[in-house]
């Protein structure tokens, strides 16, 4: 019988590291991070995120959730693509760890991002998704390079991106909420990834890798 993860391979990707797994969303598990996101991402006196998809009534929240998800699914190919992991501790849905690139087969190079539910912040869940989605990225999938970004009034955000090893690479300026804001760049070589300290070396388990690589022409 044909699944969903036979026909679009990213459907049947999972990680699991201890007592964290990401993995693809179905469309059930997409209803509870909406619901989720809809309860709060960040003090509403600040944004975190160039596209402001936190604003709203929870119902324009979650609903931001579904249609963002929706599209990336739809838009998925080797030269231009995007990894929406949802973020569960024993079962539990905690939010989103994703990599994205373009022109990834010749530039092996991918861009990180994430967001918890606010409930869940400053447990430690934040540095072990982005470690794990680092494996999948160096290790999976033969990344020669990470970057990722954060604006400045983000501390929590550039810490967790200091702490595990990146570099700075640079700032720019984006209108935020119409408003000129400083975002911070990051990159992480493959280099500094393989000499990164004991404790930042995972125990990570892919379960269908191998099909994700075939359908991203990852040779």
């Amino acid at each position: 019988m044909t699944t969903l993860a036979d026909l679009w391979p990213p459907a049947g990707l999972s990680l699991t590291c201890g007592d964290l797994e990401l993995r693809t969303p179905d469309d059930e598990l997409l209803v509870t991070l909406a619901q989720l996101a809809a309860e709060g991402v960040h003090d509403p006196g600040s944004m975190p995120f160039f596209v402001p998809w936190t604003r709203g009534t929870p119902t324009e929240v979650a609903r931001s959730v579904l249609t963002y998800q929706w599209g990336t699914r739809s838009r998925m190919a080797p030269d231009a693509w995007a990894l929406e992991l949802a973020v569960l501790r024993r079962g539990e849905v905690l939010g989103i760890q994703s990599i994205s690139s373009t022109h990834y087969p010749r530039l092996r190079t991918a861009e990180s991002g994430s967001w918890l539910g606010r409930r869940f912040q400053g447990q430690g869940v934040g540095t072990r998704m982005r470690l794990m989605v680092l494996h999948l990225l160096f290790d999976g999938l033969g990344a020669e390079r990470a970057t990722t970004g954060a604006f400045e009034d983000n501390p929590a955000s550039n810490a967790v991106t200091r702490r595990i090893g990146y570099a700075a690479n640079g700032s720019e300026m984006l209108l935020r909420e119409d408003e000129p804001s400083v975002n911070l760049r990051y990159v992480l070589t493959r280099e500094a990834w393989t000499a990164r300290p004991d404790e930042q070396r995972l125990d990570v388990t892919y379960t269908g890798l191998e099909p994700v690589r075939e359908f991203l022409q990852i040779t």
